[in-house]
């Protein structure tokens, strides 16, 4: 008999804004969601690479035709290059923890994708032609089903995974989540970077800013509610830096999200079935880079005052628990769960 093959399980989360990865082997990692090409010869002989990827790929913007795969959370239909940024980003990760092509030799590779949930319903074949020769076998599914598995919260919850590109929704019954169990806003992290920069413009047009400067603001500063202190930051203002009172426009555009996630969370609390509501309610797990906004959770647990009350609880490693689910389940998962692909 000929000895059986090892096999390293791995769980990607592969997000808008960022993208990790958890081993069996015991490597983590964390990567921006960017991949970029030079633009031309002079470019390439400056960055003597062929491609860049994630923080790398933004600090060398200028010099690229630079793709953010899963923009909104979708691959964008018809496009070779997000489809190709899409496979470069998967290979980087599995590089990374040491299942890369070169580096895997005999190794077997199954892989747990968490993706945003309109990713699954529209690019599953696209996510499968990007694994394709980079994994032996694949399961597909959605963010916040990969956080309900890791924090084996599988019945009577509600998972809100809001990154930068989606907010997903999950309720988790002891079973696969259906369609109906899932739902997916766009109002996210990206929306309140674009409310952010727009409303900043606008009070301080003669500031220059980038949306990468306000989305740095936005992860450093960002809250509902009440302020603790000011909001202050420093920009180019006709060439010289300039100190900005940016607190009502950061605090508008986060709480740009509240009416949507509640309003949301609400109605499929409405849809669970009668006499499961209230433990529903009181099991609902806010994950998600978005989720560290600072009294996102507190905020929208008051919410539920309206329905007989609740409680929302943060997650204590938004960075990590997607790809940690995702290779909890690849772990537990049985051979007829597993799709093979072609090598």
């Amino acid at each position: 008999m000929s000895p059986k093959q090892e096999v390293l399980n791995v769980g990607i989360d592969l997000g808008t804004s960022r993208s990790s990865i958890s081993a069996s082997n015991g490597q983590k990692h964390l990567v921006e969601s960017f991949v970029g090409w030079p633009l031309d010869m002079v470019a390439r002989k400056v960055l003597k690479k062929d491609v860049l990827i994630g923080k790398e790929a933004l600090e060398n913007r200028p010099m690229l035709d630079l793709h953010r795969p899963l923009e909104r959370g979708l691959i964008k239909e018809g496009s070779d290059r997000d489809d190709e940024a899409v496979r470069e980003l998967l290979k980087h990760l599995l590089v990374l923890a040491g299942a890369g092509p070169e580096e895997r030799g005999d190794l077997k590779i199954r892989a747990v994708v968490g993706v945003p949930a309109e990713a699954l319903r529209a690019n599953k074949k696209v996510l499968r032609n990007a694994l394709k020769g980079l994994v032996d076998n694949t399961i597909i599914v959605s963010e916040p089903f990969a956080v309900a598995y890791g924090l084996e919260e599988l019945l009577h919850a509600m998972v809100i995974d809001s990154g930068a590109g989606t907010t997903d929704f999950c309720v988790m019954n002891g079973r696969y989540p259906t369609d109906e169990d899932q739902r997916t806003l766009t109002q996210a992290g990206d929306s309140v970077d674009e409310q952010l920069a727009t409303m900043v413009g606008e009070k301080y047009p003669d500031a220059k800013f980038t949306v990468h400067m306000v989305r740095d603001w936005k992860e450093q500063y960002s809250f509902v509610g009440s302020p603790k202190k000011a909001v202050k930051v420093t920009v180019p203002v006709e060439g010289k830096p300039t100190v900005l009172d940016i607190t009502a426009e950061m605090r508008a555009a986060c709480e740009s999200l509240l009416a949507p996630i509640s309003e949301t969370m609400l109605d499929l609390i409405s849809r669970v079935e009668p006499e499961y509501q209230e433990r529903v309610r009181q099991n609902i797990i806010l994950s998600g880079g978005t989720s560290l906004i600072a009294n996102l959770g507190t905020t929208l647990q008051k919410e539920l005052d309206q329905v007989g009350g609740g409680r929302v609880r943060v997650v204590k490693d938004p960075v990590y628990v997607g790809a940690d689910g995702g290779l909890s389940l690849a772990t537990d998962a049985p051979e007829s769960d597993w799709e093979k692909l072609p090598a």
